[in-house]
């Protein structure tokens, strides 16, 4: 989520800004800040339960970092996430920086700190999104070395009221994906399919990802049943389809899946995650693609037990507002143009 601008407040020496993880006991500080920016809006309601909170960190799924001053006095906050603990990226959110810090950099302190701390620990990045309505977030993560790897569309709901938005008027807002290498991993394959191979090889480049798309052997068997989950996000008014082999029956599933989602339970958005590690997802892809109701979002790096993910989306009747996004970078406007793109021809 982005970092969060209030009331004006005299500004602070940097020197005299302390940057710290939070103790469990401390879980009410987070929470105090998220409804200081967001009130009850925020879409992830573990932000609003110390319990939750605490049950995270000492479970070392959550690192807390704060900013504060000698006094105590909070400037801000950014977390670092992993759903399992044998992950190997970290998922960086939970972004508040109160005005008090303004001019300070507290955000880049906070995600340098946070960086730092998961470099020795051996991690080998961090993905964050930043919003795409205002630059500032994003420029951030550039001065830090993150990259952009895809843009979700619709990703925030309208329900979340967010200050630092350009456009008053509510409705969804997009995201651009970050990528912050910090060690070397194995240089792994990538199943990509042909479409989106040269945008995925600029995103490779650019990033410092280590993935090199490869070609499916054409012996490879294709299962006649796809192998996948769905993930309901009430919070989000979205879901996500996770994948984990794609067969045969791809698309008609997909499909069924989508018309549910969006059509029945009045969804904004799907999103559909392909493991580029599975040769299947590229000879699936590449020959059921035209029947999918989806258009390319980004690569997800080393997300989960599935390694890197192709995410691909699909929207109903919502407004996304694309001529409102903007970018931070040259690579940026390229990907940007491409998602779009890529939305058009889906239509």
């Amino acid at each position: 989520m982005t970092s969060q601008s209030f009331e004006q407040a005299p500004a602070t020496d940097e020197a005299e800004v302390h940057i710290r993880f939070l103790a469990a006991e401390e879980s009410g500080v987070l929470v105090d800040l998220v409804r200081e920016a967001y009130g009850d809006t925020y879409d992830a309601e573990w932000v609003y339960q110390p319990d939750q909170i605490a049950h995270r960190i000492n479970a070392n799924t959550l690192r807390s970092a704060i900013g504060h001053l000698s006094d105590g006095t909070i400037l801000g906050h950014m977390a670092l996430m992993v759903e399992e603990t044998t992950e190997r990226v970290m998922h960086a959110g939970v972004a508040v920086v109160r005005d008090a810090a303004r001019g300070h950099h507290v955000f880049e302190r906070l995600k340098r700190f946070a960086a730092e701390w998961a470099t020795e620990a051996g991690y080998l990045g961090i993905f964050s999104e930043a919003t795409a309505a205002h630059p500032y977030s994003q420029k951030a993560n550039i001065a830090l070395g993150a990259h952009e790897t895809g843009f979700l569309l619709g990703w925030i709901p309208s329900t979340v009221s967010n200050n630092a938005a350009l456009d008053p008027d509510a409705h969804r807002q997009s995201v651009a994906l970050f990528y912050l290498k910090l060690n070397s991993g194995e240089n792994r394959p990538m199943f990509v399919p042909q479409r989106h191979q040269a945008i995925v090889a600029s995103i490779l480049e650019t990033s410092g990802l280590h993935g090199e798309i490869v070609k499916a052997s054409s012996e490879i068997q294709i299962v006649d049943e796809s192998v996948l989950t769905v993930e309901e996000k009430d919070d989000h008014n979205s879901a996500v389809i996770h994948v984990e082999v794609p067969g045969h029956d791809l698309a008609r599933v997909v499909t069924l899946i989508r018309r549910e989602q969006l059509e029945a339970k009045g969804r904004d958005a799907v999103y559909l995650d392909l493991p580029l590690q599975v040769p299947q997802t590229q000879i699936v892809l590449e020959q059921q693609e035209s029947d999918l109701q989806f258009s390319f979002a980004g690569i997800f790096p080393n997300r989960d037990r599935n390694g890197d993910v192709l995410r691909l989306q699909s929207f109903g009747d919502v407004d996304l507002h694309t001529a409102d996004i903007v970018t931070a970078s040259d690579h940026g406007q390229e990907l940007l143009a491409y998602v779009l793109g890529d939305l058009r021809a889906s239509q």
